[in-house]
């Protein structure tokens, strides 16, 4: 289950505090088999989770979503997360967070009863806030792929579930003949041809002044990052709009952005080979990302 560079770190399972390269689980675990299991990105900032409680109200739709009835409490699973933080020493990491059905006969339809798997694991990061690095080194490039974003009539978009198959199709589209990645991000459309969302990120641009992002009205996750800056925009006054938008209107963006726990803001620097860049709006709500990480974690 552990990466080479994590043979030192421990692993939180059922649990249990485990060395990484000792954390498993069952092949006939629902979330395994299934993909049928709910988790977390969460991003810690010296020793705290950024938007706790967003994270956990988002857990749980997705549990009530799945009618996965898992019985944990948010103390419980706090405890856990700072347990795996110092057991590895760590104030600013990458936190992933997992609960599944946990093991059950391999037939499609669940029992109501749960034995949950609950695996919890996190990896280094740079600090955060005003004296932070970023853990990305250069705006993203950006393309455009054939997959669509899967409706929500189909697998509720508001889910954040193991079955990432969606977004690991997009991405394969980026991968060229010689085995090179042709881009930082895939972008999906909606099956209506309406911009959506990257395949593991948020998506926002800036034209004449005015900030837009997909509604999640649409297959559009509710990204806690991008909450978050919807919050400073409004804060800011800066003008704002969610809405429905075809992909030229992005192509013709003045900025954009993408939003996700691990890259916070990162700038787009060309969509399709066109370039776009960041601005001063990007630029301004990235600071204000930074100085209220600065604020509540530091």
């Amino acid at each position: 289950m552990a990466d080479d560079c994590d043979a030192d770190r421990y692993y939180h399972v059922d649990g249990d505090l485990v060395p990484a390269d000792e954390a498993t689980v069952s092949v006939d675990d629902r979330g395994f088999r299934y993909g049928d299991a709910a988790f977390e990105t969460l991003r810690v900032y010296g020793g705290t989770p950024l938007a706790w409680d967003s994270h956990l109200e988002r857990l749980e739709s997705t549990c009530e979503a799945l009618s996965l009835e898992h019985g944990l409490s948010a103390d419980d699973l706090r405890g856990r997360i700072d347990d795996v933080l110092d057991a590895n020493a760590l104030a600013d990491a990458y936190v992933r967070l997992s609960i599944t059905r946990g093991v059950q006969p391999g037939k499609l339809t669940p029992r109501p009863d749960v034995d949950p798997t609950v695996v919890i694991y996190a990896k280094p990061l740079p600090r955060g806030g005003l004296e932070g690095a970023s853990v990305w080194d250069r705006h993203a490039t950006v393309r455009t792929v054939e997959t669509r974003r899967t409706p929500d009539e189909a697998i509720p978009a508001a889910a954040k579930t193991h079955n990432y198959l969606n977004g690991i199709l997009a991405r394969t589209e980026l991968r060229s003949d010689d085995g090179t990645v042709a881009a930082d991000e895939a972008l999906m459309c909606d099956c209506e041809g309406n911009v959506a969302e990257g395949a593991t990120s948020n998506l926002f641009f800036v034209r004449d002044g005015t900030l837009y992002t997909p509604t999640t009205d649409g297959p559009v996750l509710p990204g806690i990052t991008r909450e978050l800056v919807l919050e400073s925009a409004r804060a800011d006054d800066i003008p704002l709009e969610t809405g429905r938008y075809d992909i030229e209107a992005v192509r013709g963006a003045d900025e954009a952005f993408l939003t996700n726990r691990t890259w916070e803001l990162r700038p787009i620097a060309t969509l399709d080979g066109e370039a776009v860049g960041d601005g001063p709006i990007t630029n301004r709500l990235s600071r204000l990302y930074d100085e209220r990480v600065e604020r509540v974690c530091y």
